[in-house]
């Protein structure tokens, strides 16, 4: 999948991400006991630190978490700086009763400029972020039988047309799962602010935002260009099973392997 949209410069490249770190991580129970889920190891390495080290290595300066369940495993992990990369918390402190849509209406007045939307429990090759530090972009992977969840479809110009959810009965065209990295202007994250103030006021606060990305991109005030993430290794991490699969995609590096053989 080509990137179509025009040339891009050093100017309109994104440099804050923000991160969904509040959830209890409930599937991965025990591992999850005594940590949030996203310092849960993968390969001998947190999700967290990986996450962290690919938004530098792409050039990040900023950083916004989202905290619930166990925020002080994080914040004492992490700190305020990290090469170059500034952190900050937001937390919520409705973690138990809400879901994803209440996280990203948390983060609504700490983030005034472009941004990269990110879910903590993904593990992923640093380049896939190359794409995605442009705005109005989301990460997509060809649907395949062991994903499931959101999907969309997609023109020939990568724009995506529609959100569908998660189901069972069985469809035609050519879907895509969503990844659960996006990329917002300002302009888009504004428009998504006020539909998230509508869902936050009417109570609706276990929704997905992907409701609120579904309904924008129907009415045509919010438009997002397709990034393909199908060429490089990646992987969601909700399950022990997720964990032991994430594990395959990636070991532990041969180096490292050669450095514990030598103590």
């Amino acid at each position: 999948m080509t990137i179509t949209s025009e040339k891009h410069t050093h100017n309109n490249r994104i440099t804050t991400a923000l991160l969904l770190a509040a959830g209890t991580g409930s599937r991965l129970f025990p591992i999850t006991k005594d940590a949030p889920k996203c310092l849960t190891l993968v390969s001998e390495k947190s999700m967290l630190e990986r996450l962290v080290t690919n938004l530098k290595d792409q050039g990040f300066t900023r950083l916004v978490i989202v905290t619930g369940y166990k925020q002080e495993c994080i914040v004492d992990f992490l700190g305020n700086q990290t090469d170059g990369l500034s952190i900050e918390y937001v937390h919520s402190p409705l973690y138990k009763t809400t879901n994803n849509i209440y996280s990203l209406w948390m983060a609504r007045n700490n983030i005034k400029e472009p941004f990269v939307l990110i879910e903590s429990d993904l593990v992923l090759d640093t380049s896939l972020l190359s794409n995605m530090v442009y705005p109005d972009r989301m990460a997509v992977a060809k649907m395949q039988p062991w994903l499931n969840g959101t999907t969309v479809t997609i023109n020939a110009q990568n724009k995506v047309m529609q959100f569908q959810p998660g189901t069972t009965e069985p469809y035609t065209e050519t879907r895509y799962k969503t990844v659960n990295i996006y990329s917002f202007s300002l302009e888009s994250w504004q428009e998504i602010t006020k539909k998230l103030n509508q869902y936050i006021e009417a109570g609706n606060v276990n929704a997905y935002y992907e409701t609120v990305f579904t309904t924008l991109v129907a009415e045509k005030t919010l438009a997002f260009e397709a990034v393909s993430f199908d060429e490089k290794p990646w992987y969601e991490v909700d399950t022990i099973l997720d964990l032991a699969e994430a594990e395959k995609l990636f070991p532990v590096a041969a180096e490292e392997e050669v450095t514990y053989a030598l103590y």
